[in-house]
């Protein structure tokens, strides 16, 4: 049976509500997501489509000795969002791994953890559903560009293509190469983390 999917690049997603939030003067611990009502932003900015899957795409967290802190940390929050997301009937995939990357600001050196291949879990999984023609309707929340290559694709093979897009700043690459266009307003966002 063909369905609709949600596709979500989630670090791209919680970059925009990070975005949205810090504009509005929230910081630090007022910026927790892990506990975030993804499920009640999605009916919000989807309403009207009936949607069979939902799908968060999140890198792997791995322990690192060197900054044993940080990864306890990011590994606790990742747990207590996948829980989260899970209860709001939204399956969480992981593909790819997140890498600690020393850097300097401020003269200071500083180590930051990077995202790597969750665009391409995402890309192999759209064009994997297109072939098996299990997906009618493909929704992709991101604004990475590196994803159009796999929407031309689908949609050469006739799947309805729509791009859940952000107000503040959404891919033109993306609204170009989908069928359709939503935008998640900042408005939206605001409404559902203040409830």
């Amino acid at each position: 049976m063909s369905k609709t999917i949600l596709y979500i690049d989630g670090e791209n997603l919680k970059h925009y509500l990070k975005t949205v939030l810090k504009s509005q003067g929230m910081t630090g611990q007022k910026l927790n997501l892990e506990n975030f009502d993804y499920g009640g932003l999605f009916d919000k900015a989807l309403k009207g489509l009936v949607i069979q899957e939902k799908r968060y795409y999140s890198a792997k967290i791995r322990f690192h000795l060197d900054n044993a802190d940080q990864s306890k940390k990011l590994i606790l929050k990742q747990r207590i969002q996948k829980s989260n997301l899970e209860k709001s009937g939204i399956q969480v995939i992981i593909g790819g791994n997140v890498r600690p990357q020393e850097v300097k600001l401020n003269g200071k050196k500083k180590t930051i953890f990077h995202e790597k291949g969750v665009d391409v879990k995402i890309a192999v999984d759209l064009v994997a559903n297109a072939c098996d023609k299990t997906i009618k309707t493909a929704i992709l929340c991101s604004s990475d560009s590196d994803l159009q290559p796999a929407i031309k694709e689908i949609a050469s093979r006739k799947v309805e293509t729509i791009y859940l897009g952000f107000e503040n700043n959404p891919n033109k690459g993306l609204m170009y190469t989908t069928g359709r266009t939503i935008l998640i307003r900042n408005s939206e966002v605001l409404d559902i983390f203040n409830k």
